[in-house]
């Protein structure tokens, strides 16, 4: 096989929230090979991902992505590994690249798998795979009660582990920083697992970060998600130093494997969080979960958008059986839900199962996904280097 299409659909709510929610809008991937599609999702901003695919040639290592990856060999895992290889070679400086590529090499794994009858996770080598336990991830509310609720809310529903993040967190005093905790605690329960997403408010500040900790512990929280920028690594680190019973969390920001592996080794985090809209795709993400393995590391993904970004990014440590938690997109944007007919739905147990089918195993759905398309044309010197295709 070779690479004949890809083909983006920028989808989006009809209005976007100023708010930390990236379910509102989405960039789908549809890549063709020999008559096979394969899905993907970019986790970034549609309109700038789609350029970085057409965008003309700068010099000799800023080269568009389409220039690399169409008409490619896509016939196994070691294409896919080739093509990425390239990309990273000759689109060096364009740094949105990891970024549009993501999503085109997580349609490769599923085009891929459709033609070979196995799901993804086979062709990463794992023979048995582990239900993971979702945590119901949303955003703190705009008052205590209204996180109390928001939690109480995903308790409610069936989660037995919750995240809070970003609005007012670190934005506000220290005693109001403390009341959205209690009541966070509150609203999941003594015996839920909380977990708290800073967002990166705190930049480099490692003393305001740190004036957290006590409260933190207060309400037995599992980890401190993102305190400070993606690569001020040594912040992290001098946290994780005073950070006491709760470990640090961080990773999202990684957009390639390098990156985690600073995390990791000099961030001191406790949990990496990859995304695999961001960081490359599903092999990058499988190689910082291997990374973390061996290093007492847990690995857990990242995913506040759609299933299918969800199930795509459960294949990189499908088979780890002790990492076990997954992000779970709770209340997403309706675009998020409508794009696909596949769902990740918790079982009875409360668990989220990787589907056992080929590829990804997720259906996509033209109809849900029409009714959010936003029409792009791409153009320069007058002529037209990108125009939305037809769905």
């Amino acid at each position: 096989m070779s690479i004949e299409a890809v083909d983006f659909f920028y989808l989006s709510m009809p209005k976007v929230e100023d708010i930390g929610d990236g379910s509102q809008d989405a960039l789908v991937v549809r890549v063709t090979a020999d008559g096979v599609e394969g899905w993907g999702e970019c986790e970034a901003s549609p309109l700038v991902s789609i350029a970085a695919f057409v965008t003309p040639m700068s010099h000799g290592a800023c080269k568009p992505v389409r220039d690399v990856v169409l008409g490619r060999a896509i016939e196994s895992a070691y294409d896919i590994a080739a093509i990425h290889a390239a990309v990273e070679m000759e689109c060096m400086d364009l740094l949105q690249a990891a970024h549009t590529f993501s999503g085109i090499e997580m349609a490769l794994w599923d085009l891929l798998g459709r033609k070979l009858n196995a799901p993804v996770y086979e062709l990463l080598g794992y023979t048995k795979v582990y239900p993971k336990l979702p945590y119901a991830s949303q955003l703190f509310g705009d008052t205590p009660q209204e996180t109390l609720l928001g939690c109480r809310k995903a308790r409610d529903s069936g989660y037995r582990a919750v995240k809070c993040g970003w609005g007012p967190f670190g934005r506000c005093t220290l005693e109001l920083d403390r009341d959205h905790l209690q009541a966070a605690r509150e609203g999941i329960g003594p015996d839920g697992t909380l977990l708290i997403d800073a967002g990166q408010i705190f930049r480099e500040d490692v003393d305001a970060a740190a004036r957290r900790i006590e409260f933190l512990e207060e309400v037995n929280t599992v980890w401190l998600e993102e305190p400070f920028l993606g690569g001020a690594y040594e912040a992290y680190a001098a946290l994780a130093a005073k950070s006491g019973n709760v470990k640090l969390a961080g990773g999202e920001a990684s957009h390639n494997f390098h990156m985690a592996q600073q995390l990791i080794d000099y961030g001191r985090v406790g949990f990496i969080q990859i995304d695999c809209g961001r960081i490359g795709g599903i092999a990058p993400a499988k190689r910082a979960a291997d990374y973390a393995a061996a290093r007492g590391v847990t690995y857990v993904n990242h995913t506040f958008t759609s299933h299918l970004a969800l199930c795509a990014s459960l294949q990189p440590y499908a088979g780890l059986e002790s990492h076990r938690i997954c992000e779970y997109p709770f209340a997403p944007k309706q675009v998020a839900w409508d794009m696909s007919e596949t769902h990740l739905t918790p079982d009875s147990n409360g668990l989220v199962h990787v589907p056992a089918a080929p590829g990804l195993g997720i259906t996509m759905s033209v109809t849900g996904m029409r009714k959010y398309m936003v029409e792009v044309e791409i153009s320069t010197h007058g002529k037209v280097l990108y125009r939305s295709p037809v769905l």
